[in-house]
This record gives structure tokens, C-alpha cells and sequence, in this order.
């Protein structure tokens, strides 16, 4: 079984008008995997409806005892692109789990979005990743300490 956890993030926001107000709003995952026909056995725990910048070193100690207290040995977190490098380095001392971090650039809700790929890549990664940590964007599966985003680029890439 895999346990998803989601925490919000760009994947999970909703647009409202043309100067780009948002929320976070529900999790999109469920939608995302349902309409893959995913076959895979899941659970998903929905954690926070946050921006990445707006967690916490609280918040990231209550997504690390999440996944550390979790049944599962297999977690995809779907986090905001922004810190989810600070948030992959800072479980790395989680043992005897594979972790796999992804997100969004764009919407799950928009009609070209790259959530529905990053999503793939990490459900198939975490079945196939040796224990630790790991980022799933961009085509791309990412050590947490040897990674950036680029905000130019708009994607992940190594340093």
C-alpha cells in the first residue's frame, strides 16, 4: 500500500480571476488517480492546504512524524514546488521508507498542467526507489541534496 499525503501547494490551487488570486482547495490527487484508472492500493492522508512558503518548521516536524508513524513503507507527499527541497532534506533522516516528493508548476484543475505526469513519475517511482528520499518533477527523479528549482526555467534540475 501506498499512503499519499498531501500538504497543498500549487497542485491543489483554484484560480479565481484574472490577477491570479487563488486558494488552496481540495486535494486533487484522488481525482488525478481516479480518472488514470489507477489499479494501485493507496490511502491518502490530507495534511495541510498550504502555499510551500507558508509551512512551518512545525509543520514540517508534523509531516515527518506523519510518515514516520505511517504503516506504509512507500509515501508520495504532493507538496508546493517552493520548499519541498527544505521539506525532502528535512526527512532524510527517515529510515526504512521511500519517500517521493512531487508537485505542480501548474494546477492539477488547469487543462495543461504538469501534475498529471509529476504525479505518474512518483507513484511509479516510490514502487521502484530503493528506501530514502527523493523528488519526482519534470520527467526527472531528484536526490534532495543535488537539486534546485529554477525559477527561470519553471523545473527542477541538478546541481
Amino acid at each position: 500500500m501506498i499512503e499519499i499525503i498531501t500538504t497543498g501547494g500549487t497542485i491543489d490551487k483554484i484560480y479565481f480571476d484574472a490577477k491570479s488570486s487563488y486558494e488552496i482547495g481540495e486535494p486533487q490527487i484522488e481525482n488525478v488517480l481516479r480518472e488514470a484508472n489507477i489499479t494501485i492500493d493507496y490511502r491518502i492522508t490530507p495534511l495541510f492546504r498550504k502555499d510551500s512558503l507558508d509551512l512551518s518548521d512545525a509543520d514540517r516536524e508534523l509531516i515527518k512524524k506523519v510518515v514516520s508513524e505511517s504503516a506504509a513503507e512507500r509515501i508520495v507527499i504532493t507538496h508546493g514546488t517552493d520548499t519541498m527541497i527544505k521539506t525532502a532534506q528535512w526527512l532524510q533522516d527517515v529510515s526504512g521508507k521511500t519517500i517521493v516528493l512531487t508537485g505542480a508548476m501548474q494546477p492539477a484543475r488547469f487543462r495543461f498542467t504538469d501534475a498529471i505526469y509529476n504525479i505518474a513519475s512518483a507513484i511509479t517511482s516510490v514502487q521502484l526507489l530503493p528506501p530514502g528520499v527523493w523528488i519526482a518533477m519534470n520527467g526527472k527523479i531528484f536526490a534532495p541534496a543535488s537539486s534546485r528549482k529554477n525559477v527561470a526555467m519553471n523545473r527542477f534540475e541538478n546541481i
